[in-house]
Formats: C-alpha cells, structure tokens, sequence
C-alpha cells in the first residue's frame, strides 16, 4: 500500500510559555511517530489574531506537521487526543495530492 501524506495544522493556546509548548509540540509528534508515521518536518508558523473568539481567546500559535503514513491509525490517534487536550484549541488534519 503506499504512503499517504498529510499536513496536520493546529493552533496552541497563546498563553502557554516556550517551554510548555515545545512539550506539547513533542509530544504530539511522538504520538504521530509512534502510531506508525513518519514526520517530514514540524515547525511553529506564526501566532495569529483568530477572526473570532476561539474557547476565550483571541489568538494563537499555529503549528504545522508534514507527515507520512501507510494507514490512518496515527492520524486517527493524533485527532482523538487533540480534541481532548486544552492546550490545542483547534486543528485540522488534510490529505496532500503532491
């Protein structure tokens, strides 16, 4: 079967300090990784003021993961904790056609 890429984007609570997110970042990555993924590259985009309020606040630091996986399994995973962690107020999991 082959590789299917995704790029996951989520958006961390801005008042977390450096320290605290480089822990969630890691260990999201971790869950990707041990789920069977492989990480092409995970890297912090910019912190952006939201159009709207999102859970109390009115910005956040995007992130965002290229990755590759043969099932859905690490994805799957990744969505699950990500929707029950406050550290992440949203996030978004798409298929890459390139």
């Amino acid at each position: 079967m082959a590789e299917t890429k995704y790029e996951v984007t989520y958006i961390i609570r801005p008042d977390i300090d450096e320290e605290a997110k480089a822990q969630l970042v890691e260990r999201f990555d971790n869950i990707l990784k041990e789920n069977g993924a492989s990480i092409i590259d995970s890297k912090d985009w910019q912190k952006r003021k939201f159009a709207y309020e999102i859970k109390n606040f009115t910005e956040g630091t995007y992130h965002i993961v290229n990755l590759t996986a043969n099932d859905s399994k690490a994805i799957d995973e990744f969505d699950r904790l990500a929707k029950i962690s406050s550290e992440i107020l949203r996030h978004m999991i798409v298929v890459r056609n390139d």
